[in-house]
């Protein structure tokens, strides 16, 4: 989903908007509240009723809660469902269907594999560094939080360098703003993309995913369908840099509003690996996990969520749960943020989740080695974000390299940056 308006039901005017105005810039006032006093809200969007969860203890629940399916037929009346058509994407599956494809792609995203991919990602953490200027300011989104991820996918499924950016792109719209028109287009292009770089890799196998995922089968012969293996294609792509990008992002804004964090963490590199588990808590890069539906009536904290609903599982939410996360607004690098869910949690567990946190820990303890003086280059009031219900990132982060602090830039505003 996209951006979009929503209403509460009768009798909250007094709760916080959600998804609209200044949500964007710093949802986490309206998820205190809702958390507080709604924690099952219905949000009356344009395209219908959605149930937000946002307490932690019930968002990890319904995660593993096969009453909260991810096939959407769950929305049909019973007598439709049948004829209606399946998807292809193992994200949008329930058992035994995602079993069956998560167990073909999962042996390509073991930890001994992630792990034997740090070296490349230093090295291309390294090459984008190297390459930023001296001094001057400087889009660490565009130039470094975007690059170092999208590159690493790339590489692993066997995308060409020429084609990065133009699959950028169609994954942009695909998970922003747009309109559903633009986004139908986009998921065509990249899927007939996809298609045809497949049946490269059939008459030529390389050593890239890809082509690992043309070729792979299970004991019985099972193999990927041309719709699953493009659908898969798919979800690699845009879950392999989305996440990471805005991970990175988000952890250096975090770092550059938090002077004592940024010190401690320069003094203490050892840090890095678990302040990543916190900069994911903190701000995670995914606000809310793709939508389930009810397969029946179902109670979550004494409200009843009627089957056949839509349900958003708010992991933004969750993550500053204080119940669970003592302090949960307080960014600390020392905290041991495990137990978070910014990669899900159950069955639907991010498969890269691995790769995503090499990523991370990389691309900041490459950066704060090279540029001990990093500031803000801009009003934190100034700063933009995505408007997407999935995603939680900046467009851009204009930064100082060489020092060089703004009067009053790294200083965290109440509001925080404001939405696009």
């Amino acid at each position: 989903m996209g951006a979009m308006t929503a209403t509460t039901t009768a009798g909250a005017q007094d709760l916080p908007a959600v998804f609209d105005g200044e949500f964007w810039a710093d949802p986490y006032p309206a998820y205190a509240a809702l958390r507080e006093r709604a924690p099952v809200r219905r949000l009356d969007l344009p395209g219908g009723p959605v149930w937000l969860v946002t307490r932690y203890d019930d968002v990890r629940t319904a995660f593993t809660d096969p009453r909260f399916a991810k096939d959407w037929r769950w929305t049909l009346p019973p007598e439709q469902r049948a004829d209606a058509p399946s998807t292809p994407m193992m994200i949008l599956m329930d058992p035994p269907d995602h079993t069956r494809l998560r167990k073909l792609v999962s042996r390509s995203f073991t930890a001994r594999r992630m792990a034997g991919l740090r070296p490349r990602v230093e090295e291309i953490a390294a090459e984008l560094v190297a390459d930023l200027p001296a001094e001057g300011t400087v889009d660490l989104i565009a130039r470094y939080a975007f690059l170092l991820p999208v590159r690493v996918i790339c590489e692993l499924l066997g995308v060409p360098a020429q084609d990065r950016d133009e699959f950028s792109a169609w994954s942009a719209t695909m998970v922003d703003d747009a309109p559903q028109e633009a986004k139908g287009e986009a998921s065509a292009k990249m899927g007939a993309y996809l298609g045809e770089l497949a049946a490269r890799k059939a008459a030529e196998p390389g050593d890239d995913l890809l082509s690992a995922l043309v070729a792979v089968s299970a004991d019985d012969d099972d193999r990927l369908s041309g719709e699953e293996l493009v659908a898969m294609g798919m979800l690699l792509l845009i879950a392999g840099h989305e996440t990471t990008v805005n991970l990175i992002g988000n952890a250096l804004l975090g770092l550059l509003t938090h002077d004592d964090q940024l010190t401690l963490l320069r003094e203490r590199p050892e840090l890095t690996k678990g302040a990543v588990e916190e900069f994911l808590r903190w701000d995670s890069p995914v606000g809310t996990a793709p939508v389930r539906f009810t397969t029946e009536d179902v109670e979550v904290a004494g409200t009843t969520i009627p089957g056949g609903s839509v349900v958003m599982l708010g992991i933004g939410a969750a993550n500053r749960d204080p119940d669970r996360f003592p302090d949960a607004d307080r960014l600390d690098v020392a905290r041991d943020a495990t137990g978070h869910v910014a990669f899900g949690h159950g069955l639907h567990f991010c498969l890269g989740a691995q790769l995503a946190r090499i990523e991370g820990e990389v691309a900041l303890r490459t950066l704060l080695d090279r540029y001990p003086s990093l500031t803000l280059a801009a009003d934190v009031d100034d700063l933009v974000y995505r408007r997407s219900t999935l995603i939680r990132g900046l467009t851009t982060l204009p930064v100082d390299l060489g020092g060089g602090q703004l009067t009053g830039a790294r200083r965290p505003s109440r509001r925080g940056p404001r939405p696009r």
